[in-house]
């Protein structure tokens, strides 16, 4: 069967990349076309946009931008409706894919969405547009079948991907003596800076957790490189600072780290899943922000949080970073009460999500459903 995929950054070139793994279990014979990254690209198929052209956040940043998103766009519309494919699978990135799906609808192209936009937090008027324009939703946390279930929408839960990742990881871990040297790291416990996958992200964000590098002496400050951006990049915020470098290497890094300091997204989850005590931050640019605090209606911003329904991480919002970033890591790593809660509230967490086997499920699901579909 010929799959049309689209993934608009680095988390969903990861899970996106999965789902092609799980799908050529089922299908002798996919066919891949898709917008995703290096991941994807690996599983085969043609890469036709890479996610780095398209991955940008909040008003001013896609406003700024609006004429490459056009662009993207409009080459989306006609190389969908040209390839004709068996279905298309959507992952996040609701502003472009909520467009692609009305074009497949109108093309008689079944729509599959994986891993929901976050219609729960802002802009709830999406769900009407998912009824009518999705014909399957897997969701990928626990809380969000009840969610659509009140919208009167029926989605699938059948685990969150990144337990694969975890578990397959797990298997490959380096031991820390050979990941500190490795890096050419110095004999210090790690605190990880995990700023984000986009520029923009790590332009606000970033600064923030370097300025507390002076604090905390008798540890080794590390950033988590994201795919695709350049150490050069990294070196802009450095300034000075003793601080170092790891690219590809995230999962290493943070399970070796005493703790971590971590831009909101699914970095949150992954670190917890690991085991590793974490302070979540987040920080836009500042018209962004006052424009967002008034559609943003959640309790909760990380994704521990959300899934836990009550406060398991500190969640560190656009002001006073730099000090309460300071103040949460010395509970981190010299509070034992502290950080032993933190750590069993992330047993509890696992436990919450499930079972390993994530993407074969849903790429089982999807291919079920199209054989249905060729079958009448």
């Amino acid at each position: 069967m010929k799959y049309y995929i689209i993934a608009g950054e680095a988390s969903g070139d990861l899970h996106g990349s999965n789902l092609m793994k799980g799908l050529k279990l089922y299908d002798p014979e996919p066919d891949f076309r898709f917008f995703g990254g290096d991941r994807m690209q690996e599983q085969g198929g043609t890469l036709v946009r890479h996610y780095r052209e398209m991955a940008f956040m909040g008003v001013f940043e896609v406003l700024a931008n609006l004429r490459t998103v056009q662009g993207n766009l409009s080459f989306a519309r006609k190389d969908l409706v040209d390839y004709s494919p068996d279905c298309l699978i959507l992952i996040d990135f609701a502003g472009f894919n909520l467009r692609m799906a009305r074009v497949a609808r109108v093309s008689g192209i079944p729509v599959f969405y994986y891993i929901s936009p976050k219609v729960w937090a802002w802009n709830k008027s999406r769900i009407s547009d998912i009824k009518e324009l999705v014909d399957k939703m897997f969701v990928i946390l626990p809380f969000e079948v009840d969610f659509y279930r009140k919208h009167d929408y029926a989605v699938e839960y059948l685990g969150n991907p990144l337990v694969d990742e975890i578990e397959a990881f797990r298997k490959r871990k380096l031991p820390s003596e050979v990941f500190f040297d490795r890096n050419h790291l110095q004999e210090k416990p790690v605190i990880a800076l995990l700023a984000g996958s986009r520029k923009q992200e790590i332009i606000h964000c970033l600064p923030e957790m370097l300025s507390v590098i002076p604090f905390f002496p008798d540890y080794q400050f590390v950033i988590a490189g994201a795919p695709g951006l350049a150490e050069s990049f990294y070196r802009e915020f450095i300034c000075g600072h003793e601080v170092s470098i790891v690219f590809n290497q995230t999962y290493d890094l943070v399970s070796h780290a005493a703790a971590a300091v971590v831009t909101s997204g699914t970095a949150t989850l992954e670190t917890a899943l690991l085991g590793t005590p974490e302070v979540v931050i987040y920080k836009m640019n500042p018209a962004t922000y006052h424009i967002g605090r008034h559609f943003v209606k959640v309790r909760f911003f990380s994704l521990v949080n959300l899934i836990m329904e009550r406060p398991v991480v500190k969640e560190l919002l656009q002001f006073n970073l730099a000090r309460d970033i300071k103040d949460e890591l010395d509970k981190l790593l010299k509070d034992n009460t502290c950080r032993e809660k933190m750590i069993a509230d992330f047993m509890e967490l696992k436990a919450k999500i499930g079972e390993a086997g994530v993407s074969g499920r849903i790429a089982q699901r999807i291919f079920q459903i199209l054989l249905g579909r060729c079958a009448h």
